[in-house]
């Protein structure tokens, strides 16, 4: 349900079931602490994920969005698996997909093993339906007044969180920096560019079809990568891709709470200092700096 929306479409079609719903309500930085005490080794994301879920853990069943992993990626292949394998006592986990077709299908099957009853299924799916279609899409201004553009890739669900991505939309700002994020893309022309890279893990596929359609972009001035700090899997995916970047590139792991962004300064320094034709032209007599006026 890429660009849609998938909490209000499960929240909707598991009301229509006569499902009771719950959700988190503690604050995030909560929810982040209650994971990061019982794992605290692993990634910031994993950690406030498992926040939620320990949370909810009173429930018979919780969802899950379905990550996208890349190569190596144990918690993006088995997330479902591994969590009730590291803490002992969690409700049955399942995953959902995002996508609106698989998610109507995902939730047809979820609904019968609920409800045992065809017919309250169907109806429930017709009646939230428009919920899964996609929201009218468009790109993101790449061109922002005296501000050079950097496109920001990484973890989907990483930069889409405000909890999470938050502290560097801030940092990007503070530095005059427009960051146009890959979630914040025409999902359907993500998908598209995405397509031709078939053998690829469902995250790398992702980035690359973020990145082929803002590399592109002349107004594109940079890349950003960005990875849950601790997270292995995605630095190296992210590490190989900015060498391989044809604009200046960094690779920037973030986490709640920090205050050291160092390959985001970097780039920042690389992307406003003067070029070598403008050096050059302000060194030469009768420059705006070496002008004077006669009385």
């Amino acid at each position: 349900m890429s660009g849609a929306r998938p909490l209000q479409f499960w929240e909707a079609f598991l009301r229509e079931l006569g499902v009771e719903v719950a959700l988190p309500t503690l604050p995030p930085q909560e929810l982040y602490a209650l994971g990061r005490e019982s794992l605290p080794t692993e990634a910031a994301h994993i950690q406030y994920l498992l926040g939620r879920v320990l949370e909810l853990q009173r429930s018979d069943l919780i969802l899950l969005p379905r990550p996208l992993p890349v190569a190596q990626d144990a918690w993006g292949e088995a997330l479902d698996e591994l969590l009730p394998r590291r803490i002992s006592g969690l409700p049955a986990l399942q995953l959902i997909p995002d996508d609106g077709a698989a998610a109507l299908a995902s939730a047809a099957e979820l609904g019968q093993r609920l409800t045992h009853n065809p017919g309250l299924v169907r109806l429930a799916l017709d009646r939230v339906r428009p919920l899964s279609a996609p929201l009218k899409e468009a790109m993101p201004r790449l061109n922002v007044a005296s501000r050079p553009t950097v496109a920001v890739l990484g973890p989907p669900a990483l930069l889409a969180d405000p909890f999470l991505s938050g502290p560097l939309r801030e940092r990007l700002d503070a530095l005059e920096l427009n960051g146009v994020f890959g979630t914040d893309l025409p999902a359907s022309q993500v998908t598209e560019r995405a397509e031709r890279f078939g053998d690829a893990p469902a995250g790398q596929r992702w980035l690359n079809g973020t990145q082929g359609l803002l590399e592109g972009k002349s107004a594109v001035a940079g890349l950003l990568y960005v990875h849950p700090e601790r997270d292995v899997a995605w630095q190296q995916a992210l590490s190989r891709m900015a060498r391989k970047a044809r604009k200046p590139a960094a690779v920037q792991g973030i986490e709640p709470g920090q205050d050291h962004w160092t390959a985001l300064d970097d780039l920042q320094r690389r992307l406003t200092a003067p070029t070598p034709a403008a050096r050059a032209r302000d060194a030469q007599p009768g420059s705006d700096e070496d002008t004077g006026s006669d009385a």
